[in-house]
Formats: C-alpha cells, sequence, structure tokens
C-alpha cells in the first residue's frame, strides 16, 4: 500500500512594500497636509507674525510713518512710564476690566441657570439672550448707545422719572466710562451659552443625593454647581479678561472719537490710536502694544497659577 500526502493549500501570499515606495507614500501625505495648512500658513506669517516682528523692532526706533525708523533703543518705554496720559489710560482700563468682567459673568451666570430649567420657549429665550453679542461690537450699535446716554435721552429722562440726578452719562466724565461697562454687560449672550452647556453636564443624581441629604438651593449651588462647573468658569474669566484688555471699538464711538471727555474713556488702545495714527508715532505706539501684550500675557499667567486652587477637573476626582 503506498501512502499519498496531500500537499497542503497555498498559503496566501503578503506583498510587501519596498521601502522607497512607504517613503514617497508618507512624503505625499506630508505634502498633502502642508497644501491644505498653505493659506493658513500664509495668513499666519504675512498678517500675524510678520507685523509682530516688524512692530517689535519699531517698539525701539523713532518712526513716524513717513521716514526711515531711527534706532533709540528703550526711549519709548521710558517716556511711556513717565507720560501721565498713558499712566491715565492704565488706569481707565484696569477700572474697566475689574468692573466689567466681574458684572459680564455674574449675568451669564444667572441667566444661563434660568435658562438651564426646562420651560416653554426656551429656544426662543437662549437665542434672543445672544444676539447682542453678535450685534454689540458693532460701530452702529455704538452710535446707538451713545444716542440713549446723551443729555436728555432714554436713560437721562428714566433717571429722571424715578427721582434720580438727570444729566447725561456720555457728557459725564464721572459716568460715561459706566456706559460702556453697561455696553459689555449688555453682550453677555457668548460667555452665557459657555455656561448653559457646562451645566448641562451636571449630573442630576448629584443634585438629587444633595435634596435627599437636606441641602437648599444656595448649598447645591455652592457645593455641586461651582465646583463641576470650574472648568467652564474659569475659560469664560480667562477669555473675558482678554476682551476686557482689548476694548476700543465702544469707547471710541461713544466717546465720538476723543475718548473723553476728560479722559474719561481714555481706555489703552484708544490712546495706542491716537499715538499712532493721530500723532504719527508709530514706534511709540509699538512699544505701547507690547506693553499690553506682556500686561495680558502676565495675566493670563496668574489666571492659570491660581486655577489650581478653585479650578476641579473630572481627571482629579479619580
Amino acid at each position: 500500500m503506498t501512502l499519498v500526502k496531500d500537499s497542503p493549500p497555498d498559503a496566501p501570499r503578503l506583498r510587501v512594500a519596498a521601502p522607497g515606495a512607504a517613503g514617497r507614500r508618507r512624503r505625499g501625505e506630508h505634502l498633502a497636509g502642508f497644501l491644505f495648512m498653505s493659506p493658513w500658513i500664509a495668513g499666519f506669517l504675512f498678517l500675524t507674525a510678520g507685523p509682530m516682528a516688524a512692530s517689535l523692532y519699531f517698539a525701539f526706533t523713532d518712526y513716524n510713518l513717513f521716514d526711515a525708523p531711527r534706532w533709540i533703543g528703550f526711549d519709548n518705554f521710558t517716556t511711556m512710564f513717565d507720560d501721565p496720559r498713558w499712566r491715565k489710560s492704565v488706569e481707565v482700563t484696569a477700572r474697566y476690566v475689574v468692573i466689567g468682567t466681574p458684572l459680564k459673568l455674574l449675568l451669564a451666570l444667572g441667566v444661563a441657570l434660568l435658562l438651564a430649567q426646562s420651560r416653554r420657549g426656551q429656544a426662543f429665550y437662549r437665542a434672543a439672550f445672544y444676539a447682542p453679542s453678535l450685534i454689540g461690537a458693532s460701530v452702529s450699535v455704538g452710535f446707538v448707545w451713545r444716542a440713549l446716554f446723551s443729555d436728555d435721552a432714554v436713560v437721562d429722562r428714566t433717571q429722571s422719572f424715578l427721582g434720580f440726578s438727570p444729566g447725561g452719562w456720555v457728557g459725564d466724565p464721572g459716568r460715561v466710562l459706566y456706559s460702556l461697562v453697561a455696553l459689555t454687560v449688555w453682550q453677555f449672550g457668548a460667555p452665557m451659552v459657555i455656561f448653559l452647556a457646562g451645566l448641562k453636564q451636571v449630573p442630576r443624581e448629584l443634585y438629587e443625593a444633595a435634596e435627599v441629604d437636606g441641602a437648599g438651593p444656595l448649598r447645591r449651588f455652592w457645593s455641586i454647581t461651582l465646583p463641576m462647573i470650574s472648568p467652564v468658569l474659569f475659560f469664560n474669566v480667562l477669555l473675558e479678561t482678554i476682551h476686557s484688555f482689548q476694548i476700543f471699538g465702544s469707547a471710541y464711538v461713544v466717546s465720538n472719537t476723543t475718548c473723553g471727555p476728560a479722559d474719561a474713556t481714555l481706555v489703552y488702545t484708544c490712546y495706542l490710536y491716537q499715538k499712532g495714527f493721530k500723532e504719527s508715532q508709530m514706534g511709540f505706539a509699538s512699544a505701547m502694544a507690547w506693553m499690553l501684550l506682556l500686561a495680558v500675557a502676565l495675566v493670563t499667567a496668574v489666571l492659570f497659577w491660581s486655577q489650581k486652587r478653585w479650578v476641579h477637573y473630572a481627571e482629579d476626582a479619580r
């Protein structure tokens, strides 16, 4: 008897790509990625990085937009610190940031807490409260705001009807800055939406357990809501603080391009604009711009340092 051993079936053959082909494929993918990114890269180099590098050079020069820049070292910075109007602009901007940012965030959080509850017409209310954030930065709103707070206008007549002393806010150095604060607080829609998204992520079970333990509304808000939305709160504080430092359009329009009266609305960017484009001191204005960048960077660093004490992330609880 002869035993015949069946031959195994043919095994599938694996194709191994040549090293050169794999390298060409990766280079093609990288090239395609850079081609898609090229509009952003070009915009960043020519519209952001390039002007920033030029302004850094101009900050150490005497440059008036017409003659060639002349190197003067740190003279612009020393002149800046001795300038009383520069110190006034720092004071006005600091007051605006310290007053306007907390009020805006408090109103945004309060409205977000109301809209987080199920009610009829919820979508309409959200859109209505968010709308001012879309139009608030426009020049036309600045003109309307100036008209509302002028002498014998709507706000003036309302406060006179309520028994307060009349007098337009726009022409009063003691009150005109608060009209700008009211304008920025009115634009609370953007942080409100972010707060609302954070509130939706808080588990309902936490509130139910707190109610069983006898915790009241304030206790639940302080012990559950605030810790759970603290990352969102930190994000809004950081973003709105940076935006407040950059205020320009509303102050320029409401003050009728004067940043007054009596420099009462002389925010930092308004004085920077005056020095750079009205007085043609572009070197001085560039030095001011870099000081503003350093100030915002310092405030941002302080906020990031402080968030370790009061911001609670989900990873920390694991």
